[in-house]
């Protein structure tokens, strides 16, 4: 079972939870922190060779969470060209392009292990998919597409993997390919979410920011930081709000506090 909620109010923390975050207020070294960061793109690669496509369930829930995909046609058979920034395997890609025959979908990943996975899927077609290799915080996305030729950007699970002082480039690549009074969808980790919470002490990198074991990082975002970011490289702030689920295992009676940031954002 699980219930969810909608909403601006950050999740409240359970005094035990607050004490034991902080208590955890040692960083990572200099050192081994810009070791992280130059070796960011060798990490993902070696999540995605030992996890193959395994890792993450294919997501169907796109397209129910975000009618938008449906919504920003003008009429029933509009072709929509999307961006999937970040897309893994193609685990949203491909059910959205299962689901909707009139998708041509741009999708480009930091790991070119990924990026192979995609290509090798049995649902890729050049027909409807351009995928690629791409760093989005400097390799210009204008270099695979148009300016101001996409109608929609999904941004899904992806910018919590970069460092926060890199978050606006990759918001200013975005911004190139979008048409103006498009939107990009987004979907992340929010502030105090189960995982945030699991973190043992020696992995805090910043405010809300954490290295796992695998070296991969995650970053828990706040509505204001949000809102600030993308407001700041020129978008319209349309939605963005705290999506709080409890997750219920009866077996284990466990109680899981999920948070997420669901948000669009517009260019003007």
């Amino acid at each position: 079972g699980a219930f969810q909620k909608k909403g601006h109010s950050a999740r409240v923390l359970s005094p035990e939870e607050a004490e034991r975050l902080a208590k955890d207020q040692v960083l990572v070294s200099e050192f081994k922190q810009l070791k992280l960061e130059k070796e960011a793109q060798k990490n993902w690669d070696l999540f995605y060779k030992r996890n193959s496509t395994n890792f993450f369930k294919d997501r169907h829930w796109t397209t129910r969470e975000f009618q938008e995909l449906k919504a920003c046609r003008e009429f029933a058979d509009q072709k929509l060209t999307i961006l999937e920034a970040g897309c893994g395997v193609g685990n949203c890609l491909f059910p959205l392009l299962e689901e909707d025959l009139n998708i041509f979908a741009y999708a480009c990943d930091f790991s070119p292990r990924a990026v192979e996975y995609v290509k090798k899927n049995a649902l890729y077609s050049t027909e409807r998919c351009k995928v690629f290799q791409c760093d989005l915080t400097k390799d210009d996305l204008l270099d695979n597409i148009p300016a101001d030729s996409v109608d929609v950007v999904t941004l899904i699970f992806v910018l919590s993997a970069i460092h926060p002082d890199k978050m606006h480039l990759v918001l200013r690549n975005i911004y190139k390919v979008l048409k103006p009074g498009k939107c990009v969808l987004f979907r992340d980790y929010g502030l105090y979410d189960h995982a945030m919470l699991r973190f043992k002490s020696g992995s805090k990198l910043g405010e809300n920011f954490y290295v796992r074991q695998d070296g991969t990082r995650s970053y828990f975002f706040t509505e204001e930081f949000l809102s600030q970011l993308f407001k700041a490289e020129g978008y319209e702030q349309v939605v963005n709000e705290y999506v709080q689920r409890e997750t219920v295992n009866r077996k284990e009676d466990l109680r899981v506090p999920r948070v997420f940031l669901q948000s669009k954002f517009q260019k003007p």
